[in-house]
């Protein structure tokens, strides 16, 4: 159920096609299937990052099971990289923020994923 909300700087050219391609890749790179994928994009052109409008962006990851120490460092290396080719944002012009809030504290389908999955 991974949702994924990204605010940059940066505008893509065509932004459809890039949060189609952000989705797939964040898919892959979170092993979830894509249909659980939520991608929200969000243009800000006011965004600083150390008291500059050069190119920069804010992610936020919300998962449940697969967000930890260990896999975050694998998914920070995709995420950056994927930023970087696609927007021209640097590795040190961004901060992503891994939030897994508990299957009890997400809701889906008019109940909670604690009742989907039984836990």
């Amino acid at each position: 159920m991974p949702a994924l909300v990204l605010t940059s700087n940066v505008k893509p050219a065509d932004l459809q096609s890039f949060v189609k391609e952000f989705s797939k890749v964040s898919a892959e790179t979170l092993s979830k299937p894509g249909k659980y994928i939520s991608i929200d994009f969000r243009h800000n052109e006011t965004l600083s990052f150390a008291g500059t409008f050069d190119p920069a962006f804010l992610l936020v990851i919300t998962s449940l099971g697969n967000v930890n120490p260990s896999a975050n460092e694998k998914y920070s290396a995709a995420f950056f990289a994927f930023l970087k080719e696609k927007l021209g944002v640097p590795g040190d012009r961004g901060y992503i923020t891994f939030s897994d809030p508990g299957n009890a504290f997400l809701g889906h389908e008019g109940t909670t994923f604690a009742t989907i999955f039984g836990k």
